[in-house]
């Protein structure tokens, strides 16, 4: 049986409509991005002891922290943002979010494989800092960092070899790269998925769109991982009114049509959710 979370700051900056909306689409997790118009990594030890006390009132966990870690130039300083990590472990175990989401860092276009061994080297770091936490990173692919195709993700996963990394496959973003999401991606990740954005994307348009209305293999995606009996986490990114470099938007109209989309092709697959 899977389970459905999102980035529910997609709904609305209110923690509160966050939280109406998500109650009405029969969803009890959210991947925590953003509230109340600040990143996660942003908000005071007060707004996040609020943030609990209300996610508990309303019997909704937090699926995964949705950080911005990795969102770097890979040339910026590392000290402060490996500070920022240290604060995204803490708030997983205070909101005993079993995974924080990481990125592979950006790199000058063209050029990511001359920047590999810097590219481990933080990522190395990132995970010793991770060590004896209840954690575990998860790696999203995504334009413009090292890890933005199949090839690099599976180096990165592979090289690092710990059970503390894994991977976050979002579809839409390989379909940004020109990646066909399902075929050249997950058949060679597959080892390493453990949680998946649901989102679609057209190739042609460089557009996200619903789940199943695209280029993303979001059907055979599903398939597979009914097959493989997975578990997991699918967790809706929808993006469908604004896609920008560290956030996204839909609002609470088209997060619910995000989520129609989703559950249809569930149904389709027969899957339990």
């Amino acid at each position: 049986m899977v389970k459905l979370s999102g980035f529910a700051d997609e709904i609305s900056p209110d923690l509160n409509v966050q939280l109406d909306v998500l109650e009405e689409l029969n969803i009890h997790y959210l991947e925590l991005r953003g509230v109340w118009g600040k990143n996660v990594l942003a908000l005071s030890d007060q707004e996040v002891q609020t943030l609990k006390a209300e996610l508990d009132n309303r019997g909704v966990k937090v699926s995964a922290i949705g950080s911005p870690i990795g969102k770097i130039k890979i040339d910026d300083p590392f000290e402060p943002h490996l500070a920022d990590f240290r604060r995204a472990i803490a708030l997983a175990e205070y909101l005993e979010a079993p995974y924080i989401r990481i990125f592979s860092f950006f790199v000058p276009e063209g050029q990511a494989d001359a920047y590999r061994s810097k590219v481990l080297e933080r990522m190395r770091a990132l995970l010793k800092e991770a060590e004896g936490h209840p954690v575990i990173l998860l790696h999203e692919n995504e334009r413009h960092i090292y890890g933005d195709i199949p090839r690099r993700c599976h180096d990165i996963l592979a090289t690092l070899a710990s059970p503390q990394l894994r991977m976050t496959f979002d579809p839409a973003n390989f379909v940004m790269c020109g990646v066909r999401p399902f075929a050249e991606g997950y058949r060679m990740l597959k080892d390493y998925v453990e949680y998946v954005h649901v989102k679609d994307g057209l190739l042609a348009e460089k557009r996200v769109v619903p789940a199943g209305k695209g280029d993303g293999e979001v059907r055979e995606l599903l398939s597979a991982l009914k097959a493989r009996g997975f578990d997991g986490f699918l967790s809706l990114e929808p993006h469908l009114a604004q896609a920008g470099e560290f956030s996204g938007f839909s609002g609470p109209e088209l997060f619910g049509v995000a989520v129609g989309a989703l559950r249809g092709l569930l149904r389709e697959l027969e899957i339990e959710a």
